[in-house]
């Protein structure tokens, strides 16, 4: 049987602040803006989810980041693992800090993929965001 990973939560922690909690459109395509960083702040990007039928082997997150058509950040992360079980795994990813200035701020589109070792694609979310002087309200 084929792995199957099923992403529960995306959620970005920021010291001091409320959880920002995302929504996972089905198609992976969220419409409009889907959020709002303030400028030179600490995250971390954390996310639930489920394997069924069988081991995923070697599932790892990319993101790469453009600002006007130009790429400005690629991250790859292994997170390792995971056999199938009823309770969620979690995993939180390590902290970034948001860019900050005149030129970092602005709208940002990205494409973030979770990929196991065979490149079998379990989500790929393409969606905009803010970098601001403020968080959002």
């Amino acid at each position: 049987l084929e792995p199957e990973v099923k992403f529960i939560q995306l959620s970005i922690l920021s010291p001091g602040r409320p959880d920002i909690v995302l929504d996972i459109p089905e198609d992976g395509k969220p419409k409009g803006l889907w959020f709002t960083l303030k400028e030179g702040s600490r995250h971390n990007l954390k996310f639930s989810f489920q394997v069924k039928n069988n081991i995923v082997s070697g599932l790892k997150y990319t993101n790469t980041v453009w600002k006007t058509g130009v790429k400005v950040d690629s991250t790859k992360e292994m997170i390792g693992t995971f056999s199938p079980q009823q309770e969620p795994y979690i995993h939180v990813m390590p902290e970034e800090t948001t860019p900050s200035g005149m030129f970092a701020r602005g709208s940002y589109s990205a494409r973030s993929k979770f990929l196991d070792d065979d490149n079998k694609c379990y989500l790929e979310i393409n969606y905009t965001f803010d970098i601001r002087k403020e968080w959002a309200k």
